[in-house]
């Protein structure tokens, strides 16, 4: 009876992180706001287990800022990497740290933590 039950939940265990790591999770894509007074896009992305929110839209040609803001201490999330945008900057805790972000060329460009475990992306049209 024991061996049966440590193996249901060994097996439930296993289902949990396939789902956890490898499953479709919902995911809000947010549109920046465009300021009135400079003509320009800011979105505020809270950095706390992962990217919130981790979809961003932007307008192609308007200037464009992400305000990431790190609550989480673990070293994972202290770096954000843009790999197609040629941005890789340090997120200090509990700072607001601005980022430019080119959107010149519309597409979808995908950010990630310094060790390419938490992902984002940024969809500009």
């Amino acid at each position: 009876m024991i061996k049966v039950l440590v193996l249901l939940i060994a097996v439930l265990l296993i289902a949990a992180i396939i789902w956890w790591f490898f499953g479709r999770h919902q995911e809000k894509a947010v549109a920046a706001d465009v300021s009135t007074d400079s003509q320009d896009q800011k979105v505020k992305v809270e950095v706390n287990g992962g990217y919130s929110p981790s979809t961003i839209v932007l307008k192609k040609g308007v200037p464009a800022e992400l305000d990431f803001y790190r609550k989480d201490p673990s070293s994972c999330l202290e770096r954000v990497v843009f790999p197609d945008m040629g941005i890789n900057e340090k997120l200090p805790q509990n700072q607001l740290h601005q980022i430019k972000v080119d959107t010149s060329k519309a597409g979808e460009y995908e950010f990630a933590c310094g060790m390419n475990m938490f992902h984002g992306k940024v969809i500009v049209k």
